[in-house]
C-alpha cells in the first residue's frame, strides 16, 4: 500500500509551490509518487466548489449571497467531502500501486476554515470531530500517513495575498485568514502534524529551504 503525504498551510504558504517540488524530489530519488490537489476544479465536484460555494472568478459567481465566510460550517464541509469522496477512486488506484500521494490541501483543510468560523472553543472541537467522522469513518476516506503544516503568520499572510490576482472571497476576508491561521495552529498540535515554519528571523524562507526541511520529514514514511 502506497503512502498519502499531505501538504497543509495557511493562505499564500507555499502549498502547490511545495507540493510539485516535492513530486520532483521523489521522482528523482526513483520513488512512484503522484500529485493531486483539492478541490479538483476540474472535475463536476470541484467545479461545483469553485464556483457556486467560493465563487472563483474563473469558474462563476457563488450561489451563496451571505458570502462563502459565513455559510454554515457543516454546509459548507459537505461540499468539500463530496468532492473528496466523488475523486477518491483514482487516488485509491495510486495507493494500490504503492506510490507516494501527494495531496496539496485534504480533509485537513475543511478542518480549518470550517473551524475557523466557529469562536468557541468547545463548539469548534465538535466540528473537528464531526468532520474526522464524516469524512474517515462515513465516507471511508483514507487518512493521511503524514500531514506537513505550512505555517506563514497572518502579517506576512496579508501582504502576500493582496499580490495575487483572482481571489476568492474567502481569500479577500481578513478575519477569515486570521481564524484560520488560529485554527490551522490548533490543529497542528491537537493532531500531531508536522510544522514547518516559512519565515524565519523576520524574512521569509527560500523556496529550495523550505522544501528540503519538508523532504526531510517524509522521506523515511
Amino acid at each position: 500500500m502506497g503512502k498519502i503525504i499531505v501538504i497543509e498551510g495557511t493562505d499564500c504558504s507555499g502549498k502547490e509551490t511545495q507540493s510539485n517540488l516535492l513530486e520532483k524530489k521523489f521522482l528523482a530519488n526513483g520513488k512512484k509518487c503522484i500529485k493531486f490537489s483539492f478541490p479538483m476544479y476540474d472535475t463536476p465536484t470541484g467545479r461545483i466548489v469553485g464556483g457556486a460555494y467560493l465563487g472563483k472568478p474563473e469558474l462563476g459567481k457563488s450561489y451563496f449571497e451571505e458570502g462563502p465566510v459565513n455559510v454554515d460550517s457543516y454546509v459548507a464541509s459537505l461540499y468539500y467531502a463530496a468532492d473528496r469522496k466523488y475523486n477518491m477512486d483514482k487516488i485509491r488506484k495510486y495507493l494500490d500501486e504503492d506510490y507516494y500521494v501527494i495531496l496539496d490541501r485534504y480533509t485537513t483543510s475543511s478542518l480549518a476554515h470550517q473551524g475557523s468560523k466557529i469562536l468557541d472553543k468547545d463548539e469548534r472541537f465538535n466540528m473537528y470531530q464531526w468532520i474526522d467522522k464524516l469524512e474517515y469513518w462515513l465516507l471511508k476516506l483514507p487518512k493521511p500517513d503524514k500531514t506537513i503544516f505550512l505555517h506563514v503568520p497572518f502579517e506576512y499572510n496579508v501582504i502576500l495575498t493582496h499580490k495575487r490576482d483572482n481571489l476568492d472571497e474567502a481569500e479577500k476576508n481578513e478575519d477569515h485568514l486570521k481564524n484560520a491561521e488560529k485554527a490551522y495552529i490548533e490543529l497542528a498540535e491537537l493532531y500531531n502534524w508536522d510544522k514547518v515554519e516559512c519565515v524565519k528571523d523576520g524574512e521569509l524562507r527560500s523556496i529550495e529551504d523550505i522544501n528540503e526541511e519538508i523532504y526531510n520529514i517524509v522521506k523515511d514514511i
